[in-house]
Order: C-alpha cells, then structure tokens, then sequence
C-alpha cells in the first residue's frame, strides 16, 4: 500500500513570505528536514502542493516558483529527504484553475500517477483551504500546523476544523502521522 504525505509549501515547510519567489529569501522551519526523513523512513511519499497566486497576478514567473522549488528540494536532499513531485496552481483565485487548493486535483493526479492510496495518505498545511483540499480528496486526516497562518486558523475557525488534528509544527506532525500508523 503506497501511502502519501502531501505537503504545502509557504507557512508549512518554509516561512510564510509575501508572494515569495526568490531563492535568497527562502527559510526552511527549523526541524522540517528531520520531520520528513521520519515520514520517508516509516514507508510515506511525499509530495508538495502549493497555490502559487503571484504567478497568475503577474507578480513573478513560473520560472521563478520552479527555482524556488529547485532550491527546496536541493536544500531538503541534505537531510536525506526527496519529493516525489511538487505540484504547483499558478493561478491567482479569481482565474479558472483545476488544481487550485482546496480542489484535490493535484492529490487525484498524484494517485494515478504513483498508485497511492489516498485512504491512507495524509494532507497538511497551514490554511482551511489546505485542510479542505484533503478532506477533498478523502485522505486519511488533514493536519493543520499552527506555523505559518495555522495559529489563527486554528484559533479564529475552531469549528471548521474539528475533524483536523491540529500540531505545533512538523515535528509533531511527523511523530503523530508516525504513531497513527503502527495503529
């Protein structure tokens, strides 16, 4: 059974910064290498989903998200963790998109395409629409990080995310996914 791990990027794996697009300005949360070589280690794929609105509002390139990217997976690499594939919405919210969070598209694509069992996969982020993405997709549990904007996700719609588990950050993340598992 392949399970997943689909992660957001911005305020989940790196600090939330507007419209960030820049390979200088990227800042990996402390932690997160160790977090996800835990997940790779107990048997899960992991993939990034991220909405990349600066693109569609002309603010920067897809060139300029696939460097970031670049980086990312470069910089993650050092600690022993891969991507499967990163999967990027280009869109700003206002243009037509299939893949654009919280559609599940991209974890549908990512199902056929790696034979994942999205019953047994995981979604987490930073934002309701991350949250909804997975529940979307009927992953297992959608996991909101109180990094990024999850602190006042989960403090201001305590309701909408009831059925989430809600963690620190993705080391808390990675123990509670792990621990699930042997379950």
């Amino acid at each position: 059974m392949n399970r997943a791990v689909f992660l957001d990027r911005d305020g989940t794996l790196i600090v939330e910064k507007n419209y960030l697009h820049r390979v200088e300005d990227v800042e990996i949360f402390p932690g997160a290498g160790a977090a996800l070589k835990k997940l790779s280690g107990a048997g899960c794929k992991l993939f990034v989903v991220t909405n990349q609105s600066g693109i569609g509002r002309g603010l920067f390139t897809l060139a300029d998200a696939e460097n970031v990217n670049r980086h990312l997976q470069s910089e993650f690499a050092r600690d022993g963790v891969r991507f499967e594939k990163i999967y990027i919405a280009p869109e700003a919210p206002d243009q037509p998109s299939c893949g654009r969070k919280p559609s599940p598209q991209f974890l549908f694509d990512a199902r056929d395409e790696f034979d994942l069992n999205l019953t047994e996969s995981f979604m987490v982020g930073d934002k309701l629409i991350d949250l909804e993405c997975g529940w979307n997709a009927g992953v297992k549990k959608s996991i909101l990080v109180r990094t990024g904007y999850g602190a006042k996700v989960a403090r201001d719609a305590a309701e909408k995310i009831q059925r989430a588990m809600v963690v620190d950050d993705l080391a808390e993340m990675a123990e509670w996914i792990v621990n699930s598992l042997k379950g």
